[in-house]
């Protein structure tokens, strides 16, 4: 009986980082929940579901991306700390920032909210990736920052 070799074919990827689009930011530099809560606030406006987003920065605090990781529902959206750290990894970020916004206007946590930035802080940590605030949008009411609330 002869035995052939059974030969598979290996998939070979490559990641590509395509850019979409740009919006224009007075500042580039991150260095308050402010400076970030503007950015999340014009790149928001008018959405009418909850979007889930991180802010990618440098060792510097410049912002590198803003990433829409997942989109929700009126009043929740699905997140994992992998797609929120995918993108971190892919753009070589050296910390995050990660922001939602309440179309409700409600600028209090809720429990959901409170859970995935306790995973985020570890996820950060394991892999070296801070995450420095998460931050809550509203159109009537500003933001709330988990890091000025001491969350984080």
């Amino acid at each position: 009986m002869n035995k052939s070799k059974l030969i598979c074919e290996t998939p070979i990827y490559k990641v590509m980082l395509v850019r979409e689009s740009s919006i224009p930011i007075v500042r580039n530099s991150i260095q308050s929940p402010e400076d970030a809560a503007k950015i999340v606030l014009d790149y928001l406006r008018g959405t009418d579901r909850e979007h889930f987003v991180g802010i990618y920065l440098n060792a510097s605090n410049v912002l590198i991306t803003i990433h829409t990781v997942s989109i929700g529902i009126l009043n929740s959206s699905l997140v994992h700390p992998r797609e929120v750290f995918k993108m971190a990894c892919i753009v070589n970020a050296a910390a995050i920032i990660v922001a939602h916004n309440h179309p409700s206007g409600n600028i209090e946590p809720s429990a959901e909210d409170l859970s995935i930035t306790r995973q985020l802080v570890e996820a950060g940590k394991i892999l070296g990736i801070p995450l420095h605030d998460h931050i809550i949008v509203t159109e009537e009411n500003g933001y709330m920052s988990f890091a000025e609330r001491n969350l984080i």
